[in-house]
């Protein structure tokens, strides 16, 4: 999953040949994920037709304030635009749009919605080498820059007056690259690596039969999508879950029992900047697994149970510099028991919340937690859904580790 998934992103086309190009921009965008709507000026439409635009995005293309349905005019809000958009990208952008943006003129929607937009705006600059190393182009470059407006630089090559040189516009997926990595690099958790863990282990009685619990993964896999979208290296150790994930930076290690998900966090940890064991983990598993299915000859079975290995308490023992967080899923005395928890097990902060809380536990898509951390601050939330809770435990790890 690319980092635009899910991004909202407002392409406005300008009147340049390379107009051409933003199908396949257009294209790229919506494979990566992202929402897309057009809005072009009136003259881009000489270079390519609304219509392709329109059946590639999905949505109706923008070019003027009002359209006229059955002789009946709707106006194109372009505030609501600006707001919907996450994301701005003007390619082509024409040295006639890009001064026109620069001095806050407004002749058109595209312009109109640049203007009210609060989002970040990418431009591409495309036009002649005379033009593009003009005064007054150069001037309206860095004022744009100064506005916080981002440029996708230009790249040499045949132009379209024949001359070769500086101005062309960047390839569709060069522009793609460049925002994808332009906003990886100001994300907040860029260059950090997580460890996450997820899911139930099984612990084997015969070749058939394990012991395991209800866990889902849900709240483990919703960590891993928040920890990436935030610009992470993600590991992800996971039992047995029907939970996906496609991501770029997230890294899913698959276990079965106990022992696996123990060797595979030791096997990361030491590069691990933050650790998030979220996983359902059996404390106790069969002393002796049965190496052939065991059949109902008796009225009754005693298996002899032994302890799990206790992976939150040895990264504890094991931590230098991580950030260390460990969920409690409690039935009584809740806050008391999670609070020790804490404490035995040398976390920076841990997550609880209760069997008792309708909506929350195993299998919901919604959780109700508070938060511990090791300065004995308590911050309670109401019930959510596992992905906000996601976003939450982040906020707060943010905060501390930020601080």
């Amino acid at each position: 999953m690319s980092i635009l998934s899910g991004k909202n992103i407002l392409l406005g086309i300008t009147a340049g040949i390379a107009a051409y190009k933003t199908a396949a921009l257009v294209r790229l965008f919506v494979k990566s994920g992202a929402n897309v709507k057009v809005v072009m000026t009136p003259a881009s439409k000489d270079f390519i037709t609304p219509l392709t635009l329109s059946t590639l995005s999905k949505h109706p293309v923008y070019s003027s304030f009002t359209n006229d349905e059955e002789d009946k005019a709707m106006w194109n809000n372009h505030v609501e635009l600006g707001l919907w958009a996450d994301l701005i990208v003007i390619a082509p952008a024409t040295a006639n749009t890009l001064s026109k943006m620069a001095n806050g003129v407004c002749d058109n929607l595209l312009l109109a919605t640049y203007l009210s937009a609060k989002c970040p705006v990418y431009f591409a600059p495309a036009m002649d080498l005379d033009m593009y190393k003009h005064d007054s182009t150069l001037r309206s470059f860095k004022t744009l820059k100064s506005y916080g407006n981002v440029m996708v630089p230009a790249t040499s090559g045949e132009l379209a007056s024949g001359l070769i040189g500086e101005g062309r516009m960047a390839e569709p997926e060069d522009i793609v690259a460049f925002i994808e990595n332009d906003i990886l690099s100001k994300l907040p958790l860029k260059g950090k690596k997580v460890l996450i863990t997820a899911g139930p282990t099984y612990e084997a009685i015969d070749p058939v039969r394990f012991i395991g619990n209800h866990s889902s993964g849900k709240m483990g896999f919703e960590i891993a999508k928040v920890a990436a979208n935030l610009g992470a290296e993600v590991i992800l150790v996971t039992g047995p879950t029907h939970e996906k994930i496609v991501h770029s930076l997230v890294e899913v290690v698959p276990v079965v029992s106990a022992q696996e998900m123990y060797d595979a966090v030791h096997n990361y940890y030491n590069e691990t900047n933050i650790a998030i064991l979220s996983a359902a983990v059996a404390d106790f598993r069969p002393k002796e697994v049965a190496n052939q299915k065991i059949k109902k000859k008796e009225s009754s079975l005693t298996i002899i149970l032994e302890k799990t290995k206790d992976i939150l308490e040895s990264l504890g023992k094991a931590k230098t510099h991580q950030f260390l967080v460990g969920f409690a899923l409690e039935t009584n005395n809740e806050l008391e028991n999670a609070k020790d928890k804490l404490k035995r097990k040398n976390l920076n902060l841990i997550v609880l919340n209760s069997l008792n809380d309708k909506g929350a536990g195993f299998k919901n898509n919604t959780n109700k937690v508070t938060f511990i951390d090791n300065k004995d601050r308590v911050t309670e939330f109401e019930l959510k859904n596992k992905a906000e809770v996601a976003q939450d435990l982040f906020n707060e790890i943010l905060k501390h580790i930020h601080a």
